[in-house]
């Protein structure tokens, strides 16, 4: 068992170092791929994975997602997701459920989040068990704990911020390896109600600064485009969203100059306005 583990250690390190490709580590939802990986804002019903208090500004009042995400041809770093986020008068509540990988090296995560808006600001909670397991080898699990917060500066500028992991869990209780913490923390500004500007610093206790710029245009009252950039490494992103009715359908098409291209798809539904 130890032995497997040290093995995805390693492997996992050069994941997050090269593609944040684990559902740990990785951004959900195709429309903030879009944007460049940006993860504390945009708030949807992936904000439960992405960043636990922004869930709490959705539009909608009970709503459900299904995400898929390929990456560089292969099967095995596929990933398939499932959210939803429901309102009440105290506050949005959100569940999710992840899983990357294939037979022989996967990695599952089940989330459970609540969020909550005082004065300018929404702030929010959740717990994720994260567990993999490996073929011949078992598998194992570990509790995590996340927070997150955006304040509206004003009406048109938003001021983000989400810690993972802050209780530093494990990869497994037999293992002194403990999994990633990341701090991630951003702007939004919107200088038209079309238009909305993103900018975000993601920093992670063992790796370089990751440096994220995200825009997105609303072309017409169904239809927008996205497009983002990330350093460190350089990535360039492009999408779409449509919103025919209650429904929702994202795409978003990422390059890294390394490792070739990436192509995310997300479906969401709006149970009740």
């Amino acid at each position: 068992m130890r032995k497997g583990f040290f093995f995805f250690f390693f492997f996992g390190s050069i994941q997050l170092t090269f593609a944040q490709m684990d559902p740990l580590t990785q951004v959900h939802g195709a429309s903030n791929q879009a944007l460049g990986n940006i993860r504390v804002h945009h708030s949807n019903v992936w904000s439960i994975f992405n960043n636990v208090g922004a869930l709490d500004r959705i539009s909608s009042s009970e709503i459900l997602g299904v995400g898929f995400d390929h990456r560089y041809g292969l099967k095995e770093l596929t990933t398939l997701n499932l959210a939803g986020a429901f309102r009440s008068p105290k506050g949005t509540f959100g569940i999710g459920i992840s899983r990357f990988g294939g037979k022989l090296f996967n990695q599952q995560t089940f989330n459970l989040g609540y969020s909550n808006t005082l004065g300018i600001a929404s702030i929010g909670i959740k717990a994720e068990w994260f567990q993999t397991q490996i073929e011949n080898f078992g598998s194992a699990g570990s509790l995590l704990i996340s927070l997150g917060g955006v304040a509206e500066l004003s009406p048109n500028l938003f001021l983000g911020a989400h810690i993972s992991n802050i209780n530093r869990g494990k990869i497994s209780q037999d293992s002194k390896s403990r999994l990633p913490t990341a701090v991630q923390m951003g702007l939004e500004y919107r200088p038209l109600e079309s238009l909305s500007l993103f900018f975000e610093v993601e920093k992670d206790i063992q790796i370089q600064p990751i440096t994220k710029l995200g825009i997105a245009y609303t072309l017409q009252e169904f239809l927008v485009l996205r497009s983002g950039v990330n350093t460190n490494p350089s990535r360039l992103f492009f999408g779409l969203g449509v919103l025919p009715g209650k429904f929702q359908f994202d795409y978003s098409y990422g390059q890294n100059s390394a490792l070739g291209s990436t192509h995310h798809l997300s479906l969401g539904y709006q149970l009740r306005d």
